[in-house]
């Protein structure tokens, strides 16, 4: 089995939404894809804000996760390094454009549309039925010695 972007670089990582270690959370996996990320995920009875659709907070959690490691992968190949660095979410607008059924997967695919030497700017889309229902813009910094985040995902 082919390890996602969390798997091979934070294993031990417990965020509710990407961490590898965390039981309980929605353990997203994501791949490269040429200049984005992909992340296939399949919605549980649990997840709904009401019968048969996601929840609006579920659908945040997935699109920020998903596009943090999208940022983290781009500055790591951007600086040439062998590990991502780790990223955190400094803002992120989420658009609901349709209800988002769970009697099926919903894929995520992220790029990267700006980016500093310690920051990207990433655009992703949730789609669910061949239809996309939420897309995200946000920013995401690698943060220093330091920031508590610094070193999670280690």
């Amino acid at each position: 089995m082919e390890l996602s972007l969390q798997e091979r670089y934070a294993p031990s990582s417990i965020c509710f939404g990407c961490g590898p270690a965390n039981e309980k959370g929605l353990r997203i996996r994501s791949f490269p894809d040429g200049e984005e990320t992909v992340a296939v995920w399949q919605p549980e009875k649990q997840h709904e804000a009401f019968p048969g659709m996601l929840s609006g907070g579920i659908t945040g959690t997935l699109l920020d996760c998903h596009s943090n490691w999208t940022a983290a992968w781009h500055l790591m190949k951007k600086r040439g390094a062998s590990e991502p660095p780790c990223t955190v979410t400094a803002q992120y607008s989420v658009t609901l454009r349709r209800p988002i059924p769970t009697d099926g997967p919903v894929e995520l695919r992220a790029r990267v549309v700006d980016s500093t030497e310690d920051r990207a700017t990433v655009e992703a889309t949730l789609t669910a039925g061949g239809k996309i229902c939420a897309t995200l813009t946000g920013t995401f910094v690698a943060v220093k010695p330091g920031h508590p985040a610094y070193h999670r995902w280690g």
